[in-house]
């Protein structure tokens, strides 16, 4: 796999001409060498098994014993590809010994633990655990901080310490760099520190590790090396940067560039209504311009793992440092108040057929934050039920990734089959792949958050 350099000019000295070289060096050493990912959720199952397919011995250590139960069971959110690259790991690991650390076919083996002490076994370790934001929008540091600090407190001479997770600029150094050298451990020396940030796209068969370039920069030359020796491994390409705050902040600016794009599909689309047009077909005339655009979509609010989330690293960091960044601020602003909006357009709807929110019979259809996932980590969906139950809404779901959740003290079943003259109004939110909507052309109120079923005949948009 190649290795690509970062501009020449960027900072000089830190990457040395022969990066490529340097890569290959270390390339032997970790061909088949123990790779140890730490949290094995949506980033870090999936990476596990690409090492695993690309040859490596995995070490997989999450603190919940009921995600390794459930990966074990094979209970777990993946792409088909990525079920059956597990299905294959567990049979091998149930056909072999425990000693035995390669499959027949060459394939290495998952070992699925909850003791950090595995760690010690690792030529590398992955940290790949969730960077969320409090109800405050503020960043959540605790698991990645736990988890940095255990990898720190296990280290051995000679091992590699890559960072995933979506952070701040200057968490590496502060939560791996800082505290090896507070155990006597020389980083670039004794071991190895490098940042890479995940690229995981969720439920998306178009973007697969193996399709995907890595970022990485490393503390010093040798550990940027080792890391892009391991990472190119499962993916088409390595870009080396000149430092982890060099990668740290391309991964900021990723998500938020996909923020604010975002914000202002929807504010457009809100334009458009106005002026009664629909969004959709403006949008997808506008991307046939070969340059200078890329489509953003207008929906119900944004969700996930990243987006809702990211951007706030780089805004708490600014504000600390009494930087202002007003316009990625209103960008979230608008994000975080789109679920609202959502709810406001409904009592619109009702209200024009002369109902009231209070005892209207509403359904969403789906609740998983996007398409083809089961996810609802800050779906937009939860907060749309959550206002109209407090509105005295009698809220239904019907979602087939998602059997139950969770709205205050009630739990909410999805529905199995949606009773067609009984809504006073349908809400499209998330439409997965192979569903079948025919059912919504009989219904009298539909609103679609998707802005994408245009062939519903009783159709509103936001």
């Amino acid at each position: 796999m190649p290795v690509e350099l970062a501009a020449a000019g960027s900072s000089p000295g830190l990457i040395p001409l022969d990066a490529a070289e340097l890569v290959e060096e270390h390339a032997a050493e970790h061909a088949t060498a123990a790779v140890a990912v730490v949290g094995l959720g949506y980033v870090g199952l999936p990476t596990a098994l690409a090492l695993i397919a690309a040859g490596n011995e995995v070490i997989g250590l999450d603190a919940s014993q009921a995600r390794l139960d459930a990966i074990r069971r094979r209970e777990v959110d993946l792409l088909p590809s990525d079920h059956q690259r597990l299905a294959d790991c567990l049979a091998a690991d149930d056909a072999q010994s425990a000693s035995d650390a390669r499959t027949a076919d060459g394939q290495g083996r998952l070992s699925l633990t909850a003791d950090p002490a595995e760690l010690r076994r690792a030529r590398t370790v992955l940290i790949c655990v969730p960077t969320p934001v409090d109800r405050h929008q503020v960043p959540d540091l605790t698991a990645m901080a736990a988890a940095c600090a255990t990898a720190v407190a296990h280290a051995v001479p000679g091992q590699l310490l890559v960072l995933t997770s979506t952070t701040y600029v200057g968490s590496t150094r502060d939560l791996l760099v800082k505290p090896l050298a507070e155990r006597g451990l020389v980083v670039g020396q004794d071991v190895f520190v490098a940042f890479s940030p995940e690229r995981i796209d969720p439920g998306n068969a178009r973007h697969t590790q193996e399709s995907t370039p890595r970022v990485v920069g490393g503390s010093g030359a040798g550990s940027t090396a080792r890391a892009a020796a391991v990472l190119r491994r499962t993916a088409p390409s390595v870009h080396v940067l000149p430092s982890p705050e060099d990668a740290e902040m391309t991964k900021l600016w990723e998500n938020t560039f996909r923020a604010v794009n975002i914000a202002l599909a929807n504010e457009f689309a809100e334009d458009c209504r106005g002026l009664g047009l629909d969004p959709s077909p403006i949008i997808e005339a506008a991307a046939t311009k070969p340059y200078g655009f890329m489509p953003f979509y207008p929906g119900p609010g944004v969700g996930g793992h990243c987006i809702p989330c990211d951007p706030h690293y780089l805004l708490w960091q600014l504000r600390a440092k009494r930087i202002s960044s007003p316009l990625i601020d209103a960008a979230m602003t608008a994000i975080a108040g789109r679920p609202r909006q959502v709810v406001r357009r409904v009592r619109e709807l009702l209200a024009d057929r002369g109902l009231s929110v209070s005892g209207a019979r509403v359904l969403l259809v789906g609740v998983a934050y996007k398409p083809g996932v089961a996810d609802l980590r800050e779906s937009p969906a939860l907060e749309i039920l959550e206002e109209l139950h407090q509105d005295g809404a009698k809220v239904h779901f019907a979602d087939p990734l998602v059997p139950s959740l969770r709205l205050g003290d009630d739990v909410l079943l999805s529905e199995d089959a949606p009773e067609t003259e009984s809504w006073d109004l349908v809400l499209v939110h998330t439409v997965h792949p192979g569903a079948d909507l025919g059912w919504l052309a009989e219904l009298p109120n539909v609103l679609d958050a998707t802005y994408r079923l245009d062939s519903v005949p009783a159709r509103a948009i936001l």
